[in-house]
């Protein structure tokens, strides 16, 4: 877990993008953490935060588990930056309304110089980052002073609507069958669960996995080839049993079942598994829902409320 939080550290200090200021909070979709950006700046489409293309400035907000803060506290310094060809200036406290925070600024050692900024906060829910990337050129309008006060405007919001979370994907989903979200990637994927709202998503609670990709097979005769191939891509299963494989239409298209009976790797309990592929021109969504075996009868009903309610967007 700590490579995986130092990692993170690292890639979000190497992608920075830029800042600006407006009047009032604004949250990214799908974002639970905000700012007061300055007139310039506007939401990403391709990121959770803003961005300034004409002058190239860019900033990233991520949400981590409150616990990442103490390691990302242990690792933020000197030495980590210039492993990553970054020139360290300053670290420093920058106290923040929502908790205990720091700032670190530098500055790439090669190419164009552009200047970057780290902010780490702790809350009691959750360890904010807000990566700032500024070229030299935007220097002008992106000074050291307007960054601090756009850094000291970020909030947390306690939750992000529903709504707003689907928004951020490229298919409609209708009826979340008293499902919660469990996790969005925009563009590409939700998880819908049982598990309390909140909390991380257990394998052992009925769940759905919904994605698009793009690619699939050319050929009817590939499918049930392709459809088992990727259901056995499925993460945290063993001893799996293939009961059913079979086409069928989903919603007017050509699609494929699988059912399947199997064990959670992690705790051993029986669980039961369907996937559903619906074939598209360019790509596929896929669908994976799991339960506990003797939780599956009403689980699938539900299953089968989200999928009948999924549409093109």
């Amino acid at each position: 877990m700590a490579s995986f939080r130092s990692a993170l550290f690292i890639a979000l200090l190497l992608l920075a993008p830029a800042p600006a200021v407006a009047a009032d909070l604004v949250y990214p979709p799908g974002s639970r953490v905000g700012l007061v950006p300055t007139a310039g700046l506007i939401p990403s489409k391709s990121f959770f935060g803003f961005e300034d293309p004409d002058n190239k400035v860019g900033i990233i907000l991520a949400a981590l588990p409150a616990d990442a803060f103490a390691e990302i506290e242990k690792t933020a310094d000197a030495a980590t930056m210039k492993k990553q060809g970054l020139i360290f200036e300053q670290r420093e406290d920058f106290p923040l309304a929502l908790g205990k925070a720091f700032l670190i600024s530098g500055r790439e050692a090669e190419g164009a110089g552009n200047r970057r900024w780290l902010l780490v906060a702790a809350t009691p829910e959750l360890t904010v980052l807000a990566t700032v990337q500024v070229p030299e050129a935007a220097r002008g309008t992106y000074s050291d002073e307007a960054i601090r006060a756009l850094l000291s405007s970020i909030a947390v919001r306690a939750t992000v609507p529903p709504d707003e979370q689907l928004s951020l994907l490229p298919f409609k989903v209708g009826e979340l069958a008293e499902f919660q979200i469990g996790a969005v990637l925009p563009g590409r994927a939700v998880i819908l669960s049982d598990s309390p709202k909140g909390t991380p998503v257990s394998a052992i609670e009925p769940h759905l996995v919904i994605a698009v990709a793009p690619g699939g097979p050319t050929q009817i005769s590939e499918r049930e080839a392709f459809a088992r191939d990727l259901f056995g891509t499925i993460a945290n299963l063993k001893d799996i049993r293939i009961d059913a494989s079979e086409p069928l239409r989903l919603g007017g298209q050509i699609g494929h079942q699988i059912l399947a009976t199997a064990k959670d790797a992690a705790t051993g309990a029986d669980v039961t598994v369907v996937q559903w592929l619906r074939f598209g021109g360019s790509g596929y969504l896929q669908i994976i829902g799991v339960a506990t075996t003797e939780r599956w009868t009403p689980a699938y009903g539900r299953f089968r409320q989200v999928r009948d309610s999924i549409e093109p967007r």
